[in-house]
């Protein structure tokens, strides 16, 4: 199968799912702003004991996308038949394109391991994609870890992925067990373009244009995945396209930040139903912005207690 869910013509960059921060309203304003070509859910939880396996409200959010901009459901479990069953739910509701979790290093449910985890046993991980494969009629793709311990492992697991009717892989070159420590080894992402026919997305510390153009340049992916880097600035993927310049002066970076951050204090309190949980979403959002000239107003942001003390703070520093 070649189901790819964008098109030939560009490098396709993607907005990474981010557990408790890339819900609707996020995605909503990336889409508006930086045109990404795919976005992809906060992972849905596939429960191996509930009837219905996934959340109604996680199908609801899935339905109500009506964005041109494709979206992707990333489903983590550890069932293959809930996650057949899953698969079969998110494809009635309207999205044809699912990826399987296998890189969350924090990767557990009461039922047992998910995530990064299950790369610990490659025998029922085969089962699980191959089920996925025999359900999912549009596109299917995995977003893994190199390894669990062992970074060469991937290249072990390249065939199976392969036999398994994967669309496209997305790495991280980190370990489960390294978490997000350390240096990542995109000269391992380059390795594994190398050694598979399957079209490979980098993910992993593309923080700024210079490192995300470098890596199309140099390493043959068919694009990026855009994670950490687009929270502390949703511009890059107008930069690394070359849009926008690759650095912009304090002042421009402040208005920028101000705009990203606004807009957002708009959207949240709708789609969170409730100041004080807005809040602590937008705050959430402020612990990915790295500039170190900045940091002590963000955490006056962060101690704010009321959306009216945080607009007003909002204006007084960045807005200048």
């Amino acid at each position: 199968m070649n189901m790819l869910p964008w098109s030939s013509d560009h490098p396709p960059l993607m907005l990474a799912p981010m557990q408790g921060l890339t819900n609707d309203a996020l995605r909503a304003y990336f889409i508006e702003q930086a045109a990404p070509d795919l976005v992809f859910t906060e992972f849905v939880r596939v429960h191996k004991q509930a009837r219905k396996r996934i959340a109604k409200a996680d199908l609801a959010e899935i339905a109500a996308h009506k964005a041109a901009v494709p979206l992707v459901v990333q489903l983590i479990g550890n069932s293959a038949e809930a996650l057949a069953e899953a698969a079969a739910r998110v494809q009635e509701a309207g999205c044809r394109h699912l990826n399987l979790n296998l890189g969350c290093p924090y990767g557990r449910m009461t039922t047992g391991a998910t995530g990064g985890e299950l790369l610990r046993d490659p025998a029922k991980l085969i089962e699980l994609l191959t089920s996925l494969r025999q359900a999912i009629s549009g596109s299917f793709s995995v977003k893994c870890r190199a390894g669990y311990d062992d970074p060469q492992q991937i290249f072990q697991l390249l065939p199976q992925y392969e036999d398994c009717g994967l669309d496209y892989l997305i790495l991280h070159p980190r370990t489960v067990v390294q978490k997000y420590a350390g240096q990542v080894d995109h000269q391992l992402t380059a390795e594994v373009v190398a050694r598979t026919r399957l079209p490979i997305i980098a993910n992993g510390d593309i923080n700024d244009a210079a490192t995300g153009q470098r890596l199309l340049a140099e390493t043959g992916v068919a694009g990026l995945m855009l994670g950490r880097g687009a929270l502390a600035d949703p511009l890059l993927f107008r930069r690394i396209r070359g849009e926008l310049p690759g650095q912009v002066a304090e002042a421009q970076r402040r208005r920028e930040l101000a705009d990203y951050i606004e807009n957002l204090l708009e959207r949240y309190p709708v789609k969170f139903c409730g100041e004080r949980q807005a809040l602590m979403k937008l705050k959430d959002l402020l612990n990915f912005i790295p500039d170190e000239g900045l940091q002590r107003e963000l955490k006056k942001l962060k101690r704010a207690t009321t959306v009216n003390s945080f607009r007003t703070l909002l204006d007084r520093f960045f807005s200048a």
